[in-house]
């Protein structure tokens, strides 16, 4: 400490400062001493800026031989008779779609990493509004069907099928994968009595229809149903972080 006091001392001499440094992070003199010996205290201040005038709101009125103030706009006697709610702010009125990975294109083979299908291959068919991805195993090879899934809950692979001559219909768009209001309530004790969902004629034809297409261009690719059906599983000593998918 005393070898290091006297390199301070020599070295604020050669560069004389107000407040030398003592340790690293410390200095000599603290917030208060170094401000009563920068003489930032003595010098005297102009004086404060003149604060602007306020508006005039109101005018001088002769009533009965006396002056009396009245506002200049006379406020208005309605009012509500009832409380008038406001709808309060929500986030949810204003969606924006998330950008996409640069990975994630139609035809791009992606993992599952979330909800009852993970672990499986499927294959991207477009992006929603909402920013979901559209994907379909297709159902004849693994058993995923039409669905949507969050970009954050999926790996993208570096398998690209050509989907370009797959007919993807307009109308599978969020609306189309939306529940019926009340589908399966069912109160407390009564879950037997619950209506099971049934899946409709137009979505066994819809489902049929895309993975026609897409099964013609998964054949012409000598392995490509057999990765599709495999599950992905990792195991002892297996780091995602050094794969390439």
């Amino acid at each position: 400490w005393i070898l290091i006091a006297i390199q301070i001392e020599v070295m604020s001499q050669n560069n004389p400062v107000r407040n030398p440094w003592i340790a690293k992070g410390v200095r000599r003199f603290g917030r208060s001493a170094a401000y009563k010996r920068s003489g930032k205290w003595a010098v005297k201040t102009k004086g404060p800026l003149a604060a602007p005038q306020p508006e005039e709101t109101t005018v001088d009125k002769t009533f009965q031989g006396g002056v009396r103030k009245v506002p200049k706009q006379k406020q208005s006697r309605y009012y509500p008779a009832e409380d008038v709610s406001t709808p309060l702010y929500s986030r949810k009125k204003n969606v924006n779609a998330p950008k996409l990975r640069e990975s994630l294109v139609p035809g791009a083979v992606l993992i599952l990493l979330s909800g009852k299908f993970r672990g499986k291959r499927v294959v991207m068919l477009k992006a929603l509004e909402s920013g979901l991805l559209l994907v379909t195993g297709p159902y004849a090879v693994n058993g995923v069907p039409l669905r949507r899934v969050n970009a954050a809950y999926v790996i993208a692979t570096s398998t690209v099928i050509d989907i370009e001559s797959v007919n993807v219909p307009d109308h599978l768009n969020d609306d189309y994968f939306k529940r019926p209001s009340n589908a399966n309530s069912a109160e407390f004790g009564d879950e037997e009595q619950a209506v099971k969902p049934k899946v409709s004629e137009e979505r066994k034809n819809d489902q049929k229809q895309v993975d026609t297409a897409l099964l013609q261009q998964i054949n012409e690719q000598s392995g490509l149903k057999a990765y599709l059906n495999a599950r992905f599983s990792l195991s002892k000593r297996d780091y995602p972080h050094q794969m390439k998918f």
